[in-house]
């Protein structure tokens, strides 16, 4: 448990580090879609290598997954990583990412929407305590404007979690993890260059020297990190953690990114929301807690009243 719970937090620090790394290239020119593409090509590339001998041989596997391989790349890996980093574009790190994180509380107002059932009463404190912290973060009446634009983008990367988590929601043991991720990785990759090469998604890229804390680095520094720290050892870490905690406890661990990356934001951007956002993102991360302890409480079999969770063997999340 110790050993899985400390792969666990450098999981999520690494994990931090993306909209950090993506912002640094996104200043210097670059595009959102260039730096997911980007992203995406690399990370796949260098975790086919291990996932082309985790499947040993039985290349069936993959036909037999090839609709859930798919919706992942496209909404789980693709689109959720475009939407983040075009609301990272306009909005600071942490902001960006918390709107990501409000994916289990759009999960359970559908839910409770399309059931007409009303969820128990701490999973209805969880949300409305979520709410409340996005009405602080959004710091409507505070002096800094925030871009309304950045908050849609911000928002359509919860919807698209949320989406992943449903299609994600039935049991599959037959796809090993790595290969999943791999697979999703390619898929994802294979999307967006085929985006950009038909015009419907500006691609642009930058060599100019990029920003990072004190330092001044080449754009590789930044991309280089974006792919090996921020994506393979990040997910490589993070089915570990799962293998080792079990998927809710290394789910409740990973609500520690949203802390990781507001302090690389700060320490590599000079960013820090203000004291209001932080005060809004401790109660959107307190209300996601609320919805995952009760998600705990909820008996074997009853998948609707489980709003997050991952509990199949293909414990793998998309990459924020």
């Amino acid at each position: 448990m110790a050993s899985g719970l400390g792969v666990a937090l450098f999981s999520s620090a690494v994990f931090g580090l993306s909209g950090s790394f993506a912002k640094a290239l996104l200043e210097t020119g670059w595009t959102p879609g260039a730096a997911v593409t980007a992203r995406l090509t690399g990370a796949a590339l260098i975790l086919a290598v291990p996932a082309i001998p985790a499947l040993h041989g039985r290349w069936h596997q993959l036909r037999d997954n090839w609709l859930t391989v798919l919706l992942f790349g496209l909404i789980g890996v693709a689109a959720c990583q475009l939407f983040y980093f075009n609301a990272v574009a306009r909005l600071s790190v942490g902001v960006a990412l918390l709107l990501e994180y409000l994916a289990p509380v759009l999960i359970v107002l559908w839910l409770w929407a399309a059931s007409r059932k009303r969820p128990r009463p701490l999973t209805v404190a969880g949300t409305l305590l979520s709410l409340g912290g996005l009405v602080l973060v959004l710091d409507l009446t505070g002096a800094v404007k925030i871009d309304f634009i950045g908050v849609l983008w911000g928002i359509a990367a919860a919807v698209c979690l949320a989406i992943y988590f449903f299609i994600t929601a039935k049991e599959n043991d037959t796809l090993p993890p790595i290969v999943l991720a791999s697979g999703g990785l390619m898929v994802g990759a294979v999307t967006m260059w085929l985006a950009a090469a038909t015009g419907l998604l500006p691609m642009a890229f930058s060599t100019a020297d990029t920003r990072l804390g004190p330092w001044t680095t080449p754009w590789w520094v930044a991309l280089g990190g974006l792919v090996v720290l921020a994506t393979v050892l990040a997910y490589v870490s993070g089915i570990v953690a799962a293998r080792a905690l079990g998927s809710k406890v290394a789910s409740f661990v990973s609500l520690t990114e949203v802390l990781f990356a507001v302090i690389w934001a700060w320490l590599l951007l000079g960013e820090l929301p203000g004291p209001i956002q932080l005060v809004g993102g401790l109660l959107i991360v307190g209300g996601v807690v609320l919805v995952r302890l009760d998600e705990l409480r909820s008996p074997p079999g009853t998948g609707a009243e489980r709003p997050g969770a991952l509990d199949h063997a293909n414990d793998v999340e998309p990459v924020p």
